[in-house]
């Protein structure tokens, strides 16, 4: 599970030039040329450690001589106090990237932690967890990353994934057999076709019409159950459901092959990191 460098490097770019943009004053005046030093970052929280790859790129960006060092690997679970990584080298880069890093590292741990909560609350069931496509778009490759690394999938749709036939599309097509058999013409011969369906008719429908996914939407669970039930696995079933776990396990109990929670990437806190400067064996025997 890797992260595109190339973009990468450009949300670094950019999110580098927002935030120093012309020089870090306070750091040019206050700390010595050169000065060198150690500093740790520390969890604040429970939760998951997600963005190792973007963090070091972040510091790496500023001076490429910075030595950073992974203390917890990607995707492990930290406590409140636990160091996650060091950064060593010359003082006044750690500092000029400490705010984008750790920033960050925030967001990405607070969308993996989130996810895996609610992986977590499904994962005796069918059903698999995957992030919808509500995301900010500069920040998209690395909330889905994210997402991966807590424990769930990313929303196929779009334009290099499969095509999501939407409520409004139904309405000027004349209806979900025609919507599907106009998709599957205009659609690359590889392309799934998913239609939204509002109703246990529009289920029958989307069957028939050989749509390869059905998102359910509007209904409750038991007629989720029901819609199931009538599918019988010729098609996949998904059903969109909210950032609660209670609630993704009562979808989940329905038996539907896909729970969508649309808004995940926005809704997550990001979970509390710090940078402290000392050694990070030292935080330990203090923790």
């Amino acid at each position: 599970m890797t992260l595109n460098p190339v973009a990468v490097e450009e949300l670094v770019r950019r999110a580098l030039l927002e935030d120093v943009g012309p020089g870090d004053l306070a750091t040019s005046a206050v700390v010595p040329e050169d000065a060198r030093c150690t500093a740790t970052i520390v969890a604040g929280a429970a939760g998951v450690l997600c963005g190792h790859p973007v963090a070091q790129a972040v510091f790496r960006a500023v001076d490429p001589a910075l030595v950073y060092e992974r203390l917890v690997p990607e995707g492990g679970a930290v406590d409140d106090g636990v160091p996650v990584a060091s950064v060593s080298g010359p003082a006044r880069p750690i500092l000029t990237a400490e705010r984008v890093a750790v920033s960050l590292l925030q967001r990405m741990s607070g969308i993996a932690t989130a996810t895996r909560q609610l992986a977590d609350a499904i994962k005796y069931y069918h059903a698999r967890l995957v992030a919808g496509w509500e995301t900010v778009p500069d920040l998209r490759v690395i909330a889905q990353y994210a997402v991966r690394i807590g424990g769930g999938q990313v929303q196929p749709y779009g334009p290099t994934g499969g095509i999501l036939v939407r409520a409004g599309h139904l309405a000027l097509a004349g209806g979900v057999r025609e919507a599907v058999v106009a998709a599957r013409k205009g659609a690359p011969p590889t392309s799934r076709i998913a239609v939204e369906v509002a109703s246990l008719e529009q289920v029958q429908e989307g069957v028939d019409g050989g749509a390869d996914i059905l998102v359910l939407t509007g209904m409750d669970p038991e007629t989720v159950k029901r819609a199931v039930e009538m599918a019988a696995g010729r098609a996949a079933l998904e059903v969109c459901g909210s950032a609660d776990p209670a609630h993704l396990t009562e979808l989940a109990k329905t038996g539907v092959d896909i729970i969508s929670v649309c808004d995940l990437a926005h809704t997550a806190r990001p979970l509390p990191f710090r940078l402290s400067f000392g050694d990070p064996k030292a935080l330990e025997k203090e923790d």
